[in-house]
């Protein structure tokens, strides 16, 4: 066997999955919803359909504004779910606003700066030196593989395309299995 697909051997094929989307303006029009197509959350409806075609479930869904208590508040109350993996799209770029890394840098134990390396390499394609304004980061907290997405359709699918391959593996290091 190819030496690149042994670390990928014994993981865990499906997983169980929290998404949050933090928009002010949705949460204005939509208030408190539980499915991204009641929201016309395109980003939201892109990771619950990408993480399904992989076989795995949603186990939360919410919508929030850019406020630092109600996304701190969601996000804790997704570490005591049944998720493996959390996914929240929005509020990580630089206006005032954005506040979704503040809200949750305190919770990350370990940071997975390869991946927000990676997206910004990958991001330099789509949308060029913009890029550098993305915080998209990734982490580890009580067992949960977390990852903040920007907003954008387009920045979400490309972040799921560079994880769903290695989500099995990730949660195998996070499980210390």
């Amino acid at each position: 066997m190819d030496t690149s697909q042994l670390h990928k051997e014994n993981v865990q094929k499906t997983f169980k999955c929290a998404i949050l989307t933090i928009s002010t303006s949705r949460y204005e029009k939509y208030g408190k919803t539980d499915r991204p197509e009641r929201a016309e959350d395109a980003s939201g409806k892109l990771i619950w359909g990408m993480v399904q075609a992989q076989g795995s479930k949603i186990v939360n869904y919410e919508l929030i504004p850019d406020d630092m208590e109600m996304v701190r508040e969601a996000f804790k109350k997704c570490l005591y779910t049944e998720a493996d993996v959390i996914i929240s799209s929005g509020g990580t770029g630089l206006s005032p606003t954005d506040v979704t890394i503040e809200a949750l840098s305190p919770y990350i134990e370990k940071e997975m700066p390869g991946f927000g390396e990676l997206f910004r390499l990958k991001s330099i394609e789509q949308i060029g030196n913009a890029m550098m304004l993305s915080r998209a980061i990734a982490g580890v907290a009580r067992g949960k593989v977390i990852f903040c997405l920007p907003g954008s359709p387009n920045a979400v699918k490309l972040a799921l395309e560079l994880v769903m391959p290695e989500i099995g593996h990730i949660i195998k290091h996070v499980k210390g299995q």
